[in-house]
């Protein structure tokens, strides 16, 4: 069976998966649940006392240390084993997190915001490519998927809990994410089976295995432009809201719907898209995210904004049925942690580089450019994506 397509499940989207896997699905559930200092990082530091300018510096610093740690993650987790790599990061995590909440002076909570995006980052290419390792075929795509979809059933728990949290203090936020790091810790530790490292004779372990794959370094990019895109429903969406004079309340019922929709549609859409070539389902997914996000610029009212969601969901509900597959089948058994930590690395990079597109072109373009570069991106990777669906399928199949 080709696995350049997503083709019908034999069984149901949960089944006839390893326990490998709902392991390292379990851990990561209990984890991004958990993952509650980021998300409230800016109302930490201002309950602090730190200056608007710094607190920028500060969740700059944070998002450097994020792009720095999934590549340090990919690496050692083909250096060191991915169930080792997986143990170190999320051990190292509380350390971080901890040294952030008694950092006295912004030196140090710049510092230590660089270690809590290394440290959180440390992990994650490890867990990939630990489901990588225990699937294939139709069963790795769906797992995939489901990884897409337990992260998404985190993240919504977190944020539905954190804020009522944070209004008994944040030390309870920084203890419950250590804390879940350290669970998830013991439960690899406990349960997981020791990966046999792969070795490719006189492979140095170094990044120059993708750096000369001219095939991964192009989706790359392409995943690199669209997470970009993406990004702007964190920084440019609730900044749109705002210039319309409308509530904040008003991005959080956004981000209600868009939690919603990924939860409850991922387990059923995905039997249809299951039809389909998931190189057209990503890329197709790509242009309904742009074109989404663009339809934003059109938008002036609460439902408005809401209409929108629901499109650009939609999207990123397709994308994430398709996505995490499909560089796991691309890349080599030995380099499986590098081609995860590289793709993260995209999605880390992209959280950095949106906001500052977004500055640029609100104050040099107008607010239309930064829709119109939304849609035009989304269809342009659609575009792209075609034309490489020969050499993509060709390494797929």
């Amino acid at each position: 069976m080709a696995v350049s397509t997503v083709t019908a499940p034999r069984s149901s989207l949960f089944g006839d998966l390893p326990r490998t896997f709902w392991i390292v699905a379990a851990g990561t559930l209990a984890n991004r649940i958990g993952t509650m200092v980021v998300p409230f990082l800016v109302f930490f530091l201002g309950a602090k006392g730190v200056s608007t300018s710094a607190t920028g510096a500060i969740v700059i610093a944070l998002g450097f240390g994020g792009a720095a740690g999934s590549v340090a993650g990919g690496w050692l987790a083909d250096r060191i084993g991915p169930r080792t790599a997986l143990i170190v990061g999320l051990v190292a995590a509380p350390a971080a997190l901890g040294a952030l909440y008694v950092a006295p002076t912004i030196a140090l909570m710049t510092a230590a915001a660089v270690l809590v995006g290394v440290t959180g980052k440390l992990y994650p290419p490890a867990a990939n490519a630990l489901v990588a390792a225990s699937v294939s075929g139709e069963r790795r795509t769906r797992a995939f998927s489901l990884m897409h979809w337990v992260f998404n059933i985190g993240t919504a728990g977190a944020a539905t809990t954190a804020g009522f949290l944070a209004a008994h203090g944040y030390a309870l936020l920084f203890a419950i994410d250590a804390v879940t790091c350290l669970i998830f810790a013991v439960i690899a530790a406990m349960l997981l089976p020791r990966v046999a490292r792969v070795r490719r004779a006189g492979e140095k372990g170094g990044y120059g295995v993708l750096f000369a794959d001219r095939l991964m370094l192009v989706f790359i990019a392409l995943d690199l432009a669209q997470e970009i895109v993406y990004s702007l429903t964190e920084y440019a969406i609730p900044l749109s809201i705002r210039l319309d004079g409308l509530s904040p309340a008003v991005f959080g019922a956004v981000a209600v719907v868009n939690a919603i929709l990924v939860v409850l549609l991922q387990p059923v859409l995905y039997p249809w898209l299951a039809r389909f070539g998931r190189l057209h389902v990503l890329g197709w997914s790509w242009a309904l995210v742009g074109v989404g996000i663009g339809t934003t610029g059109l938008v002036h009212t609460p439902a408005g904004y809401a209409l929108s969601a629901v499109i650009w969901s939609i999207g990123e509900v397709a994308a994430g049925i398709v996505a995490g597959g499909i560089a796991a089948d691309l890349a080599p058994a030995h380099a499986q942690g590098r081609y995860q930590g590289a793709m993260i690395w995209a999605g880390s990079l992209a959280r950095l580089a949106g906001p500052v597109l977004t500055t640029f072109l609100f104050a040099y373009a107008g607010r239309g450019a930064v829709w119109w570069t939304a849609a035009l991106t989304g269809v342009a990777g659609l575009v792209v994506l075609v034309r490489l669906m020969p050499a993509l399928q060709a390494r797929l199949s």
